[in-house]
């Protein structure tokens, strides 16, 4: 998932919805889509390069509608009120994976297959970060592809007591503010806190999606970036995101780990594919923002703020002081439409964000220091199960 970079560019991503079985068939539905998901991670690890290409494409796509199933199976409406009630309220704008699959599916094989002088927009930026990916001596694993065009949205939920990512909901790609702030109330009138994200980018569907709106070297990055979510979910740190992030298996700092590695790789790749091919076609534009104001010493002062209102109990004061900064960044030409807890557990998964108060992007970027590759960098992290891993790496 691909968050939107503030000031002027336009953000990302995300998983959920939900499928209406009996409990005990979700049960056993979410183990066999979980063993069948392992089993084509072993198949994929031992053996991958000795796979035809176009093999390599087919096995791609049924992994992916096998990731695909499983969110649907896995986020299966709990037992308890409130998840029912979260999945009442959001349904009326859920993201619809199967509508859009089946359509998309339709014609990738050959969207991915075009060549020559007619290959659009999509294709080229395709073929340039394989290139870029084969020098590295990175795998181009699944194939690389992707969509670009508006991502749904994400709807984030936080206890108000505390900022943790509780909950998240995909809601259709074509969703107005009036529509946004008219789930964020009915959630919130549920003692919870809630936000409605627009995304840049989203891999939780094959192909990924990503933002058609935005400025060239952001493009660049997401579709790197989604690429490497999935990626990733055939090595340990990626497939125990992938737990995390359809609830089987919690670990935040996993998850944390995960995105901020994804950024990390992507920004790599990006800036390469952009110097390579694109260097001094696009001209950076600061839109008059006063250079005096620092977004991001000030958001993590503001991070660190909330933190200690809500540590106190303090929760009202925190969010009348959430509101204030809001309006401040707003007037220094950043906007953020709601600042609140579940905006700050949506950015804090992102280590290098600003609204983040974790460790890891720090640790992570010791441990790039000290590799001889990026792709050194990347097996290393990738290899990893737990935050603990990463710290032992640095210590040896």
């Amino acid at each position: 998932m691909q968050r939107v970079n503030l000031p002027y560019i336009q953000q990302r991503r995300w998983l959920s919805t939900g499928c209406c079985h009996r409990y005990n068939e979700w049960r056993c539905n979410a183990r066999a889509k979980y063993c069948l998901l392992a089993s084509l991670c072993d198949l994929v690890g031992q053996d991958m390069r000795n796979l035809p290409r176009l093999g390599i494409v087919f096995l791609g796509i049924m992994v992916a509608l096998a990731g695909v199933v499983l969110l649907f199976v896995v986020n299966m409406p709990q037992k308890e009120d409130s998840h029912h009630q979260l999945q009442q309220i959001a349904k009326p704008y859920a993201f619809d994976f199967v509508s859009w699959e089946l359509h998309v599916l339709s014609y990738l094989p050959k969207e991915m297959l075009c060549k020559g002088p007619d290959a659009n927009r999509g294709a080229r930026l395709r073929t340039q970060i394989r290139t870029v990916l084969a020098d590295e001596g990175i795998s181009a694993f699944p194939p690389i592809t992707f969509r670009l065009e508006k991502p749904p949205h994400l709807l984030v939920i936080s206890p108000r007591e505390k900022i943790v990512y509780l909950d998240r909901r995909m809601l259709r790609q074509e969703l107005s503010v009036e529509e946004m702030e008219r789930v964020e109330t009915q959630i919130d009138e549920l003692g919870l806190s809630s936000l409605v994200v627009e995304l840049g980018g989203f891999g939780a569907t094959y192909p990924p999606i990503v933002s058609d709106d935005a400025a060239l070297t952001y493009t660049i990055n997401t579709a790197v970036e989604e690429w490497l979510h999935q990626h990733l979910v055939f090595r340990p740190l990626g497939f125990l995101y992938l737990l995390d992030s359809v609830g089987i298996r919690r670990d935040p700092e996993v998850a944390t780990m995960n995105e901020t590695l994804a950024g990390m790789v992507s920004e790599e790749i990006g800036s390469e594919v952009y110097a390579r091919y694109y260097n001094g076609l696009e001209e950076v534009k600061t839109h008059g923002i006063a250079l005096e104001f620092d977004f991001d010493a000030e958001m993590r002062e503001t991070r660190r703020t909330v933190d200690c209102y809500l540590s106190q109990g303090k929760i009202e004061q925190a969010e009348r002081y959430m509101e204030e900064r809001r309006k401040e960044f707003v007037a220094h030409g950043y906007y953020i439409r709601k600042l609140n807890q579940a905006y700050f557990a949506f950015h804090g998964i992102y280590g290098q964000d600003p609204a983040s108060v974790s460790p890891i992007y720090e640790d992570l970027k010791q441990l790039r220091a000290e590799s001889p590759s990026l792709r050194h960098f990347l097996d290393e992290a990738a290899a990893m199960r737990s935050y603990a891993e990463l710290t032992e790496a640095l210590e040896r």
